[in-house]
Parts: structure tokens; C-alpha cells; sequence
């Protein structure tokens, strides 16, 4: 079951130099960071055999792939060409399974159609549930065994005996409380990343972060640096992992990006969503109690946190026209640096890669360009694909 949780991931972040497609793109120059949102490429943009998936924003268009994988518990070359993992033109390859699959495409929207006013109730989830075929027979194992909760659903259980508010200032207390927090404006911190695309071997991660909410990571991979910025306003993604050389965030993306950059200088966190609500979850054999933050009573985002009001896990969704898909992230290892507790350990999730940062050094309050907060310049991805037929 572990080989083929990694299997899954290491074939669903192929998707980031792939699936069905081909590209032509070209590159950018580095803008400020005051310049406004640019629009992201659309899939109509950049890709010449996507077929259903059309006028969606690239960084969206992946994580309906790896909606895909995931409902189908295996990797992307289970509807893809096999040999595509050695050669990303055979993506575009329609294969059976792709022919199927866009079927049950039309089949899954028609259904939404017709019964859900097209919201996406029904997904390839729905019926798969993380196998290659969908069930039909019951499983008494469900019905009388014991019950499996996913902590990371958007229902919660409600938790009257608290408010948002005091959740909050519990954390902000756990963490240093707000005088020591606000004395903490900027982090530069150095480290290890490991995932299914580096086949668990440690690489150097440098973070750059200054508040409110400005976030620069970069990854020294194998073939060059991977940068991952959020300007305040804007987010991308560019380096040799990426399926193009420049990933403009939209969406549930640019979202996560901002949440992501104020939790490194968090006193302003209330101020994230309009509307919140509580709950109580368990991850593991720990109880948590869960914050979560909506937008016109549509959850967002949920934040949970253990019996000492520490963070311990951010879930954020992403809307796509297949589905809504998660990403969680985990925090642990909390040290005091400058007064501030800060976690050195973070997990990030999502239905087509895992990353593992593991801090080793962290200096508060260090200079900082503005230019580490730009848009980053172009880097190899989607440069080394063949072209598809």
C-alpha cells in the first residue's frame, strides 16, 4: 500500500511535465511587485490537446489531473501511455482509458447538470473512491465497522463551547503571544525538501519571508533552481519542475500562497476570511479543535489546532470543473527563535506531489531584497518536452 501511495504521486507530479499536451510558451521578464495581477494562461493558451478542459487557468488544469490520480488510487500513466514517463510527448497519446475518461466526463457533468444545478457534486470520487474500478457491491466492513472520519472534510462537527476569537488568541498566545510576534518582521531560514520528485533524497531549501505576507522558497533541485514566490498580491512557479516556465497562481492556489505568508507573521489571521465557524476533528489519536474560514458561507480553509493551541495542519480547496480538491499541510517540530515559536517541520499534500521542508537554520529580522518578492524569471520547465503529435 505504501509503494503504490508513491507510485500514485511520483506519476501524478509527471502530470507537472505533462498530460496529454504540448506547449508553446513564451517567457517572461521579472516584473515588481506593485505591477497588477496578471491573467493566468489559460489551458486554450498553452496546450494543444486538451479537449474538455478548456478556459481553465493552468496551475487549475493540473489539479483536476491530480483529482484524476488520486480517484483512481495509481498513477497518471494508468490512463496514460506508459512509456510517458520516459518520454512526455506520449502524453497526448489518446489512449483508451482518455477516450473513457472524457467519457465519463460528459457523463459526470451531465449528471451534475441535470440534478445539482452544475455544482460539481458528483466526481470521479464519488463513485472510484481511490480505486481503478468504481464499487458496486456493499461492504459490511463500513456499515458495521468502526466508522472512518476524514478530519479533513469541509462538514464539520460543531464545537459550541468556543469561538474562532478565542481559538486564535489561544494560538497567538501558544506561539509568543502578540508583543513578541509583532517585534518579528522578516524570517530568512535555510533547510532540507524531500518528496516523491527527488526520490527522497535531501536537497537545500532556502525561505525568504517578510511581513505581512510576502513568501519566497527555493529549491535547489538536481537541475536548477525551483522558486515558489507570493508578492502579497500575486504568486508563481518557475523552475525545471514545473510543467511550464512560468506558473501564474490563480484561484484556490493564489489563496493558499497568501495563507501560506501570513502564517509565517499570523497576528492579522482573523482578518483572513470574513466568516468563521468551529468544529472538533481528530488527526491521528489526537483530538483537534478546527477553525474554518468562509466566504459567503463556502468553507475555505480550516485550521486545526492541538491541546496547546498550537497550528498543526492548514487545509485549503481548490474548485476545479471536475471537482473540489484539497491541499493540507502539516507543521511540527516548534522551536522559540526571537521569543517566537516557529515551526521548523512542514508537510504539504496535494492529490499530485508531497514535499517535506525540515529547517536547520532560521535568522529573525534579516534584511531582505525586494527583489526576492518578484516575479521570478522563467526556468526550464516544459523547455525539455518533445512536442506532441
Amino acid at each position: 500500500m505504501r509503494f503504490r501511495s508513491r507510485r500514485m504521486c511520483v506519476g501524478a507530479t509527471a502530470i507537472a511535465v505533462v498530460c496529454l499536451l504540448s506547449v508553446a510558451i513564451a517567457g517572461g521578464q521579472a516584473g515588481p511587485a506593485q505591477n497588477p495581477p496578471q491573467k493566468p494562461p489559460l489551458t486554450d493558451d498553452v496546450f494543444k490537446t486538451v479537449v474538455l478542459l478548456k478556459g481553465i487557468p493552468v496551475d487549475t488544469f493540473f489539479e483536476a489531473m491530480g483529482m484524476f490520480a488520486n480517484a483512481m488510487g495509481d498513477d497518471c500513466t494508468f490512463c496514460h501511455d506508459k512509456g510517458a514517463y520516459f518520454d512526455k510527448s506520449l502524453f497526448a497519446n489518446p489512449t483508451p482509458r482518455i477516450m473513457r475518461a472524457r467519457q465519463m466526463i460528459v457523463m459526470m457533468n451531465a449528471i451534475n447538470k441535470q440534478y445539482f444545478g452544475g455544482e460539481p457534486r458528483v466526481t470521479c470520487f464519488t463513485c472510484h473512491g481511490g480505486n481503478e474500478s468504481p464499487k458496486r457491491i456493499s461492504n459490511l466492513a463500513l456499515q458495521y465497522g468502526p466508522p472512518v472520519d476524514d478530519p479533513n472534510a469541509m462538514e464539520l462537527i460543531p464545537d459550541p463551547r468556543f469561538s474562532a476569537d478565542q481559538l486564535f488568541e489561544k494560538y497567538l498566545k501558544a506561539i509568543g503571544g502578540t508583543d513578541r510576534l509583532a517585534k518579528v518582521s522578516s524570517v530568512v531560514a535555510k533547510g532540507s525538501y524531500t518528496g516523491f520528485d527527488t526520490a527522497f533524497v535531501e536537497i537545500p531549501v532556502e525561505i525568504y519571508s517578510r511581513a505581512p505576507a510576502q513568501l519566497t522558497m527555493i529549491i535547489h533541485t538536481f537541475d536548477g533552481d525551483s522558486v515558489r514566490t507570493f508578492d502579497g498580491r500575486s504568486g508563481w512557479m518557475a523552475g525545471p519542475d514545473t510543467p511550464m516556465p512560468l506558473i501564474t497562481l490563480s484561484g484556490g492556489n493564489l489563496e493558499r500562497a497568501k495563507l501560506e505568508a501570513m502564517l509565517w507573521f499570523p497576528t492579522p489571521i482573523r482578518q483572513a476570511f470574513p466568516e468563521w465557524r468551529v468544529g472538533l476533528a481528530v488527526l491521528g489519536d489526537s483530538d483537534v479543535q478546527v477553525v474554518q474560514g468562509l466566504i459567503g458561507g463556502q468553507p475555505q480553509a480550516n485550521f486545526y489546532f492541538d491541546g496547546d493551541g498550537l497550528l498543526v495542519r492548514v487545509v485549503t480547496w481548490t474548485r476545479t470543473p471536475v471537482g473540489i480538491v484539497p491541499t493540507q499541510i502539516d507543521y511540527g517540530d516548534y522551536r522559540e527563535v526571537a521569543g517566537v515559536k516557529i515551526p521548523f517541520a512542514r508537510t504539504v499534500s496535494q492529490t499530485y506531489m508531497q514535499m517535506i521542508v525540515k529547517l536547520t537554520d532560521l535568522q529573525p529580522n534579516a534584511q531582505i531584497a525586494a527583489s526576492r518578492f518578484a516575479q521570478p524569471a522563467p526556468g526550464g520547465g516544459g523547455q525539455r518536452r518533445a512536442v506532441a503529435p
